[in-house]
């Protein structure tokens, strides 16, 4: 079982940056796919980004060429570069993993919130 620890959330001006840390409890490597979802109030949660353990990036067409999605192996940690915030942007955003065995875990969230 992985533990999935979230920081980096915050208050930020339209056309800021914030990057996001997912931090596991154990090694990273063999986790399948690594990713980042959000969820706005009363919205369901949607993909934001994923990252597979052969390099393979995924994004959703709302933050394709703003946000960027990285592994650091050696630190198991996934990042969640965000670049361009827009205020549609707000919402709590959750680290997920998925193993190859089918175990899916999420992290708590993070709060980010981007003012007009």
């Amino acid at each position: 079982q992985v533990q999935l620890v979230e920081s980096g959330g915050g208050l930020v001006q339209a056309g800021g940056s914030l990057r996001l840390a997912c931090a596991a409890s154990t090694s990273i490597f063999s986790i399948n796919v690594m990713g980042w979802y959000r969820q706005a109030p009363g919205k369901q949660r949607e993909l934001v980004a994923t990252l597979t353990s052969g390099g393979t990036t995924n994004y959703a067409d709302a933050v394709k060429g703003r946000f960027t999605i990285s592994r650091d192996n050696a630190k198991n940690t996934v990042y969640l570069q965000m670049n361009s915030l827009k205020p549609e942007d707000t919402a709590v955003y959750y680290c997920s993993a998925a193993y190859y065995s089918g175990r899916y875990y999420w992290g708590q969230g993070t709060q980010v919130t981007v003012s007009s």
